[in-house]
Parts: structure tokens; sequence; C-alpha cells
């Protein structure tokens, strides 16, 4: 059986995988036929834009930030080569693929009896996060048990972080009753909480640093088409240089430079078609809610649930975009200061704005603060990426593909800088009973507090972002679709 999903997954991939499951989700909330299969659709093609822009991107990218590597004289021996290695193996390992069975019906279970408000099968394809976590594990001690159960932890605790930023995630991006879940993205939601009454305190909330205040003060020079142009020629010129008397380099960076300018503007166009295919399952959730009287919104809001959807509903919106690429060079310039680390992130940097969506949402826009923020816990992700990369080096080699020629260590920032999972991850393959334990007691006193205090949590999470001058949310609302 799990040789026969794995030939599925080998064959088909997410372009068909995540369609089938919206549409079968659709139906199962009473979604007509021909909206759902138009939602799947969407899906589909969206994903397909996707997969387009990003992988005729990356190589682009790869090339300018390898160059400002070579220029800058790193020596780093652990080589992110990007997340889809990782999915690749979870998805060719036996506990992996064990998960992506069984884990669906945990994570049923979990919605029915209300542990969670969120509805995670419809972002399915997304659980290869925990997979490769229990396959690191599994790699590391030969434990099946020990890694299935931790697998089904990260789960757990993933789904706290996903319901309490699902309020300010589904107003920012304009997506009624929708969040994100996947582990590998959502963990920046705690230095948002943790930092932003820091900021608020240094007066950064009081700073216009977002789209329409860029738009405001500089006109042209704020457009994100305007803007991915100048980044492009601001990463271009680092990454070459050596070579800034060529004309060649000028035209290879010139060139890049209309590249980034063209994934600022297309990429919110693709994202809107998928995002609009979830635009239905958040009409059937938005059904579900009673709202005659005062008495009947009180307990709609307590019983609200959200849908699972895919963090690339929000990777081209313009804070998101503009932050991620800022940190760009920021965090190659950061793996080579930062005493003690081996990690060298190449590949995943382009997937930066997918990481700090919870970031944006929590701030409102603020680009500054998710710049904030990011520099301090992506700084401590290089960290936990060096002590991760020779066991996640060791799962890929056991149940994924060869590596690079000349590679010896390798990572995926992406899936490996998140300092709170990877001490989940090692109090875990320990195998002690007390850290174990200690990992076991936290969550359940957050959830506790999750299903008793989630209204107040809602509400000064949006007390939070209103203290952000000048920023009303995203403009790239999106919009349900007539079919």
């Amino acid at each position: 059986m799990l040789a026969a999903l794995q030939n599925f997954f080998n064959v088909f991939g997410a372009t068909i995988v995540v369609p089938v499951m919206i549409f079968m989700v659709s139906l199962f909330l009473k979604v007509s036929p021909k909206r759902a299969f138009f939602s799947a659709l969407r899906a589909g093609v969206g994903l397909t834009g996707f997969g387009w822009i990003i992988s005729s991107f990356t190589p682009l990218v790869t090339k300018y930030i390898q160059q400002m590597v070579e220029t800058a004289g790193l020596n780093l021996p652990i080589v992110d080569i990007g997340w889809q290695t990782g999915s690749l193996t979870a998805f060719s390992s036996s506990i992996g693929l064990s998960f992506f069975v069984f884990g669906l019906l945990i994570e049923l279970v979990l919605f029915l009896v209300g542990i969670t408000r969120v509805f995670v099968p419809s972002n399915l394809w997304n659980n290869f996060g925990y997979m490769i976590w229990g396959t690191m594990a599994y790699a590391a001690t030969g434990n099946f048990a020990l890694s299935f159960a931790f697998m089904v932890f990260v789960l757990l605790y993933s789904l706290i972080m996903s319901e309490v930023i699902a309020d300010r995630w589904s107003d920012y991006y304009g997506v009624k009753n929708a969040t994100i879940n996947s582990i590998h993205n959502i963990e920046t939601l705690i230095p948002a909480l943790i930092l932003d009454p820091l900021w608020n305190l240094l007066g950064v909330n009081k700073v216009k640093l977002n789209p329409e205040s860029l738009k405001t003060k500089l006109g042209i020079f704020g457009e994100p088409m305007t803007l991915g142009f100048i980044l492009g020629l601001v990463i271009g010129i680092l990454g070459s240089l050596k070579d800034l008397a060529s004309l060649d380099a000028w035209g290879g960076i010139l060139g890049f430079a209309m590249s980034l300018a063209a994934v600022m503007t297309v990429f919110p166009l693709i994202t809107g078609v998928f995002a609009s295919a979830f635009g239905p399952l958040a009409e059937a959730v938005e059904k579900n809610k009673k709202q005659e009287t005062e008495t009947a919104e009180t307990l709609a809001d307590k019983k609200r649930w959200f849908i699972a959807v895919d963090d690339g509903v929000g990777f081209g919106e313009p804070a998101t975009i503009i932050a991620g690429l800022i940190l760009v060079p920021i965090m190659v310039f950061l793996a080579l200061l930062l005493p003690g680390n081996r990690a060298l992130p190449v590949v995943d940097l382009i997937a930066i704005p997918f990481m700090i969506e919870a970031m944006i949402a929590v701030s409102k826009g603020n680009i500054l603060k998710a710049i904030l923020n990011g520099i301090i816990w992506f700084s401590l992700g290089l960290y936990a990426a060096s002590a991760l990369g020779p066991i996640y080096t060791e799962a890929v080699q056991q149940y994924g593909s060869v590596l690079p020629q000349g590679v010896v260590l390798i990572m995926s920032f992406n899936l490996l800088a998140h300092p709170l999972t990877a001490l989940v991850f090692f109090a875990w393959i320990s195998g002690n009973p007390l850290l174990i334990g200690a990992t076991v007691l936290v969550y359940l006193f957050f959830l506790f507090l999750l299903r008793t205090k989630r209204e107040s949590i809602y509400s000064y999470l949006r007390k939070m972002a209103d203290k952000n001058s000048g920023f009303e949310g995203s403009t790239e609302k999106i919009f349900i679709a007539e079919d």
C-alpha cells in the first residue's frame, strides 16, 4: 500500500493531488459539483503557475546569491539545496507515507472532537512538512513508534499556532475563514508575538514602511513592479561586484531586475487565481455561522472554524514579497557573520516570503517589523539548520535522492531554520521521558488557553495590529469568482 502511494505521488504530483483533494473536500462541504470542479481547476492552474514562475526564477536568484557568497568568501559546509528534496524524501520513506495515510484520519478526528478549529485536509499536500521531521527522527533513532508520535505532536502544536494566527491572517490576506498551517511557515508567529511589544516601545509601529506608504512617498518607485526592479538591481550588483566593468554582467543584472519586476507583477495575479479556489470552501464555512441575534453571533464566534490553505495564497502580497526579498541578501550576510554558523542558505531564500506571512499578518503589513523579526528568528534558524544538517543529510541519503556533486552536507532553509521545532525535535529524539513530557505539558497549557480564551486572543491581536500606522491590510484581497 505504501509503495503504491509513493508511486502515485511520484506520477501525479501536487498539481493533480491538491485539486483532487479540494474537489473532494468541497463536495463534503456541500459545494455544488460545478463550483467544486472550478475550485479544483483553479487550484491546479494556480499551482502550475507557481511552479512555472518559481522554477524559472529560482535559478536566476540562486546564481546571484552564489556569486554574492563567492565574493564574500563564504566557507560553510551545510548547503541549502531547496525544500523540494525534503518533500521527495518525505514521500519516499515508509514512516512519512504512514503519516500521510493515518495522519489524515488523525487530522479529521482532531477537528471533529474540537481539539482544533482548523480543517487541515484541505491543505493535505503540505503534510510533507510533518513527514520530513518524522523521517529525520526515524533516521536518527530507528524507533518507528517514537518518530510517528513525534510527527503527531508536531501536528498538534503547529495547529495551535495555525488557529492563533487564523483571524489575523484571514483578515489581512482577505480570505474569509482561512489560515495557513504548514509547519515550515507557521512558526514565525512566535517572534511576531513576543517581539511586537518591544518594537512598539521603540516606535517601530509608527514607521510607515508598507506598500501604501511607499507608493505615497516614492511615487512610481513605490509600486511593487518598480520595487521589484530596484531590488533586482541591488541583488544583481551585489552578486556581480567583481564584473561590474563587463557589459555582459550588466546585461545579466538588468535581465535579473526585469525578471524580479515580472515576479512582483505576475505572482499576485496567479495568487488571485489560486486563492479563489478556496473561495467556495470559505463561503461554505461562512454559511455555518449563525448571525440572527447578538447571542447567536457570540456563539458563532466560539464555534468559528477555518479552512487550511496553501501558503502560496499570500506569497505575492506586496508587503510580504517586498520584506521577504529584502531579507534575502541580509540572510546571506548574516550566514557569513554569525559565529559558529555552518549553514549556507541558497535555494530556499526565495521561500522567505512564504516564511514571514505570520509576521506580516500580525503587524498589519509593517515591513520594518517583519525584517527585524526575520533577522532575529532566522539567525537562530541558521543555528538550528547547522545542528540539523547532518541528520537531514542522512535522511535524504537513506530515503531521498543522490546529493549534488561536491556537496557533503545539505539542508533546506525553509524546512529546517525553525528554532522552536528544532528544540522539540532534539527533546524527542533524546528518548528522555522528562524532556518529552515537558514538551507535552507546554502544549497542553497553551491548548487550554486557546480553547478557553480564543476570543480574547483574537481581540488582543487585532489591537496589536491596529497600533501599526498607515496600513489597512493587503490591497490584494481575494474574491470569490462566480462560476
